[in-house]
């Protein structure tokens, strides 16, 4: 990924980008709320990365010229449509790919990330709604799939609980180590196509 150009849709706090960021010459990030923009901002600025721009947009409408990007990249964003719009998920979900499409330079590839099971050391597909999701990613826009395991490690079972129960609505087992902090187990699927 070294010196390639990146859009990434639904940036959301800047997870995914401060990941990219070390790897990529430019990101081109957005998010369609304001509020995550700013919580990527403070922390892409704490950790003094500089090769990002940030601005709002939906998925289906991103301000770039085709064919801007070597990379096109979503990180557990497409998938809310299935509950937002329950009766009409997919063209939502068909017009944020094709943005990705249109945004893709020839030789260049297309990743969507997705979850595959929080609290599963294994994969499962969570709903019955993203499994329809998954297929369609796969049957209908072209994309292949493997799977990653993206665990979340936390100083102590108290932080766990409080973090998860706050961002998931519930708690989930954990793994507990040895010097205190504990292990959330997660599996995140991959989709992703080239061009």
């Amino acid at each position: 990924m070294e010196g390639k150009t990146v859009v990434e849709f639904g940036a959301g706090t800047g997870r995914l980008t401060r990941l990219l960021a070390p790897k990529a010459d430019f990101i081109h990030a957005f998010d369609s709320y304001p509020a995550m923009l700013e919580q990527a901002r403070r922390r892409l600025s704490a950790l003094r990365i500089k090769n990002v721009s940030l601005a709002r947009a939906e998925n289906n409408a991103i301000p770039a010229r085709d064919a801007t990007a070597d990379l096109t990249i979503a990180g557990w964003t497409f998938g809310h449509c299935v509950s937002w719009f329950p009766t009409k998920w997919e063209m939502e979900i068909s017009s944020a790919v094709r943005e990705m499409f249109r945004l893709t330079r020839k030789s260049g590839a297309a990743v969507i990330l997705e979850t595959l099971g929080t609290g599963h050391e294994s994969p499962i597909e969570p709903t019955e709604g993203l499994s329809r999701y998954y297929a369609y990613l796969e049957n209908e826009c072209g994309f292949a799939r493997h799977w990653i395991r993206t665990d979340y490690r936390f100083d102590s079972t108290a932080q766990a609980n409080a973090l998860t129960s706050a961002f998931f609505g519930k708690t989930f087992p954990l793994k507990c180590l040895p010097d205190g902090s504990a292990v959330l187990p997660e599996c995140t699927g991959l989709w992703h196509r080239r061009f």
